[in-house]
């Protein structure tokens, strides 16, 4: 059995050559923590890609329908342009909006990345205890820049649903002047469940 000096001698090595290991990998578990939020802040990002080139598409379509109801007689097409100006001008509020959303997502992406990178770091600077708050607040600011990127993707939602609300107004006239006048009032109660009948 080796002497005890030597036992402990041994067993202080062993301690000193894991705690650089038991360190690192500690340091590497603190940089992969962002990591969720990074996923969130991309998830955030494709979708709201996504709507704005539907309201891109959307404004297409309606400039090309503009354009045919030019050629036609204006009082039988003032309706429907009225309609489609009031669409047009939501639609380049919801893009504005969009973009928006879409610059301060990628700014909060930038501030989880920069956490990240902190934390390394700061993990390694000496006299660290100074700037152990510095991870933290540049993740505080991403944060912030994620809560307000879902705001904005709350507005554009809320106006979203305003211009649907008013194509279907628009096309339940429509239809009661033509359909008869037995089927209006049969359907007549489904209209505007969620909302009072102006």
């Amino acid at each position: 059995m080796p002497p005890l000096d030597l036992r402990l001698h041994t067993s202080r090595s062993i301690k000193v050559a894991m705690d650089p290991m038991t360190s690192a990998v500690a340091v590497l578990t603190a940089m992969i923590t962002p990591a969720v939020l990074i996923s969130a802040c991309g998830s955030m990002i494709l979708s709201t890609s996504s709507r704005l080139g539907r309201v891109v598409d959307r404004v297409r379509g309606l400039s090309d329908k503009l354009d045919e109801l030019f050629g036609k007689d204006a009082d039988e097409t003032k309706d429907r342009q009225a309609i489609i100006f009031a669409q047009l001008d939501k639609l380049t509020s919801r893009a504005r909006i969009l973009q928006r959303a879409m610059v301060t997502f990628y700014l909060a992406t930038g501030m989880f990345v920069a956490t990240s990178v902190a934390i390394g770091v700061v993990a390694f600077v000496p006299n660290r205890s100074n700037y152990n708050m510095v991870p933290v607040v540049v993740g505080l600011l991403g944060a912030c820049f994620l809560f307000y990127g879902s705001m904005l993707l709350i507005f554009e939602a809320r106006l979203a649903l305003s211009t649907i609300h008013a194509e279907m107004d628009f096309i339940w006239r429509q239809t009661t002047r033509a359909a008869p006048a037995e089927v209006v009032e049969q359907y007549k109660p489904h209209f505007v469940h969620f909302r009072a009948r102006k």
